[in-house]
């Protein structure tokens, strides 16, 4: 099928391009209503204290200042903003506003007044004074018996156990290589900040505007917050600048829908880029320890892997996080004895949330570098080692879960290393002097959705209108990458239309048909793109029966070929456009040319990918220069490949950052000054390198024209591919992220190799 496509597998450029180049679009932080008032949080700036005392009068008395909020003229209600959909059994210790304060940034309160300006200016006027509290900083610590309590619970607040075989058993092996594995929290760094804005009727109904990835949870959210009825809630998405998982939790909406109802007037809320890095939400720091036994030939045994999960100040994700780290661990290599635990707890530093992988980058940074010490162990070259272990098409899930689908990983490796010469470059001598190098590779798995542990179906309607235009109706939110534009795709192709004729507006709660889950759990090209295929599969069916009948033919005879219709039988092939057809429907039998499909996932196959790095690394300087980087993905199939591409150069460049630079650093009080981008280090233009990108597309049977995800899982492989190539080029055994040159340095220092 793939030579007939004529959308899918190809570049087409993002659906609103010249919007966005020429500024026509509006960001969330663009938008002005009349008589718009503006807010500005008060965070705090202790990481864990009692308020004691919280005088907000000359805040009030400024000119143009409409309101002071605190938790004492605020609701209290407590929530998880990490809950999606109705049903999920989650820990609620979110409020609006506290007088206990958690971590550095947590919010104290707010100001609503008539300019950005003003109510800058009142903030600074709210005089605050706290009871400070003992402070614990390392998950470590927080499971101390004697650790003070961050909330009236235990610190402990979720423990969890998979396991497969006999891992028990891994102690009697010859081989067992154990490491401890260390990754930070760190920031999202999307280019638009978190901001919302919300607007009120005279009936107290409530429209939010905002660039989230699930409206229905923003809703959901914003209901339980503040006791209100969903129906009087809209929450529209709006064009967004990034969010790698960032905007993936309702941070600022029930904060700012409250704002609108207290002052009875539109409200925006945009926070600067110091507020977004405290104050929303980090990628969960973890401590991971893994013991892998093996035998001289490199089989895997057996393996017990331990995640200690940093959730930071509040529950949020915590658990599901847990649980999405130990699934990810038995679906990449054959390992019949594994057992997984995981630990989550509290401590007072920034939330921990989603981001970019959902746990696969800190799962597989303790494994792969894990792997690489095996392969050492064994003198064993790592590529080898991975070919021995690494999981076939069809394998099952060792848990049960759904099957792995057509997993693709082990032909990821082998034409990787082939491109990259590995087996040259790893056998080439490092170098001697200041600047040695060395190869590194890792690997890593994804899923699909949420087939097998939530509910994952979404619901769609399609019509194609008298103009012969087709409108897909879904909650779609794209984060910039061109979801919009699959979907478009994806609809083209099954109408055998122009892609310019069809539109897909951004999810609507009052608009748009109920979607389980939104854009989260890689599942939006899968699911919501296996939606919109068999939807307009529907229709087309719908259009060639009553067009069969209207042209008085076989529907077997009806052609249906960019937007024209004929009956490919008849002597004179006269072609009727879409448009045509749809009204002499209308006419004729009282009927559209649309449908609806609520559709169900049916499967959760699971995404590979394989990163392969060479690095020069200055041992007198301890700075990391990356030198070649090629990047291969099992996809299925390329919705389109442009896009693919992308998105894979983009999570290359976090992947970098995590491995070499970005962290959240804390003194001794808590505080983070490391909180905008001239002290937090993000990787620039000038340090990427060139990645060469390579797409094994084999196909997945349940995935739309074969496709599957890739948006989370070339986020994972880059960090544990760069730690490999460090260790690789100077023999040590860096394993807390990230590689910085001090770290570099340390580790020579302790090797007694400083230049």
């Amino acid at each position: 099928m793939g030579e007939k496509l004529k959308y899918v597998g190809k570049y087409v450029p993002i659906h609103d391009i010249e919007e966005k180049v020429t500024g026509k679009v509006k960001y969330v932080g663009d938008m002005e209503f009349s008589k718009m008032l503006h807010a500005k949080l008060l965070l705090s700036d202790i990481a864990h204290g009692k308020i004691i005392s919280i005088d907000t009068s000359e805040a009030e008395k400024l000119p143009g200042v409409k309101g002071v909020y605190t938790y004492k003229n605020s609701p209290n209600t407590l929530y998880n903003s990490h809950k999606w959909i109705e049903g999920i059994e989650v820990i609620k210790d979110e409020s609006l506003f506290s007088d206990i304060v958690r971590f550095h940034g947590d919010r104290i309160g707010a100001v609503v007044a008539d300019t950005k300006e003003i109510a800058e200016k009142a903030v600074k006027l709210i005089k605050v004074q706290y009871e400070e509290l003992p402070l614990v900083l390392n998950p470590e610590e927080a499971l101390k018996k004697d650790s003070y309590k961050i909330h009236n619970r235990d610190n402990l607040i979720y423990s969890k156990e998979l396991k497969c075989g006999e891992p028990e058993e891994i102690g009697t092996s010859k081989f067992v290589i154990e490491d401890r594995v260390e990754t930070p929290k760190i920031h999202h760094g999307a280019m638009e900040t978190h901001g919302c804005v919300v607007d009120i009727d005279s009936y107290g109904n409530l429209t939010v505007y905002t660039p989230c990835q699930v409206v229905f949870q923003v809703r959901l959210i914003i209901s339980e917050a503040l006791n209100m009825a969903l129906n009087k809630i809209r929450v529209v998405k709006t064009t967004m600048g990034g969010s790698f998982g960032g905007k993936g939790l309702p941070i600022l909406e029930p904060v700012c829908a409250f704002l609108s109802l207290a002052t009875k007037m539109p409200v925006s809320l945009v926070l600067d880029r110091t507020e977004s890095i405290l104050s929303t939400r980090t990628r969960t720091k973890t401590l991971g320890r893994v013991k892998t036994a093996v035998d001289e030939e490199g089989k895997i045994l057996s393996r017990d892997i331990h995640m200690l999960i940093d959730t930071g100040a509040y529950a949020t994700n915590g658990e599901a996080i847990a649980m999405a780290m130990g699934k990810k661990a038995f679906k990449l290599y054959r390992v019949k004895n594994q057992k997984y635990t995981a630990d989550v707890v509290y401590t007072n530093t920034p939330i921990g949330g989603a981001a970019r992988g959902y746990g696969s980058p800190q799962i597989h940074a303790l494994t792969e570098i894990n792997m690489d010490n095996v392969a050492k162990a064994l003198n064993m070259d790592p590529v080898e080692l991975r070919l021995k272990n690494l999981v076939h098409p069809y394998d099952k899930d060792p848990l049960g879960g759904p099957e792995l689908g057509n997993a693709r990983i082990i032909d990821c490796v082998i034409k990787g290393a082939e491109a990259f010469k590995w087996k040259e470059k790893y056998n080439e001598a490092k170098g001697e002097g200041r600047f040695v190098r060395g190869v590194g590779m890792a690997c890593a798995a994804h899923g699909n959705g949420y087939y097998g542990a939530y509910p994952d179906f979404i619901t769609m309607s399609l019509r194609i209108d008298e103009e012969g235009d087709a409108v897909l109706k879904g909650a779609i939110h794209d984060q910039g990458c061109g979801t919009n534009t699959t979907m478009m795709q994806i609809v083209a192709e099954a109408l055998e239309m122009d892609i310019n004729k069809v539109h897909v507006p951004e999810a609507d709660t009052l608009l748009s048909p109920y979607d389980s889950a939104g854009t989260q759990a890689s599942r939006v090209t899968f699911v919501c793109g296996g939606c919109a295929k068999e939807l307009s599969e529907k229709v087309r069916e719908k259009l060639i029966n009553y067009s069969a009948e209207i042209l008085e033919c076989n529907k077997e005879d009806i052609i249906l070929e960019k937007g024209m219709i004929y009956n490919n039988k008849a002597s004179i092939q006269n072609k009727i456009s879409y448009g045509e057809m749809v009204t002499h429907i209308q006419s004729k039998f009282n009927d559209e040319v649309g449908d609806t499909l609520t559709y169900k996932s049916p499967a959760n196959p699971a995404s590979y990918g394989v990163n392969f790095v060479e690095v020069e690394v200055d041992r007198v300087t301890g700075r990391v220069k990356i030198i070649d980087f090629i990047a291969v993905h099992d996809i299925g199939k390329a919705i389109n490949a442009g896009f693919a591409e992308g998105q894979v150069q983009g999570a290359v460049q976090m992947g970098i950052g995590l491995a070499l630079c970005e962290e959240f650093v804390f003194d001794d009080k808590g505080i983070m000054t490391a909180n905008r981008f001239s002290r937090y280090h993000v990787i620039n233009a000038p340090d990427m390198p060139e990645v060469k990108v390579i797409l094994v597309e084999e196909g997945e049977e349940y995935g739309p024209y074969g496709a599957k995800s890739i948006g989370e899982v070339c986020a994972v492989p880059s960090a544990p591919a760069i730690i490999n190539a460090i260790n690789n080029a100077l023999d040590i055994n860096i394993t807390t992220l990230p590689a910085t040159p001090e770290r570099v340095l340390e580790a020579l220092r302790k090797k007694g190799e400083i230049i």
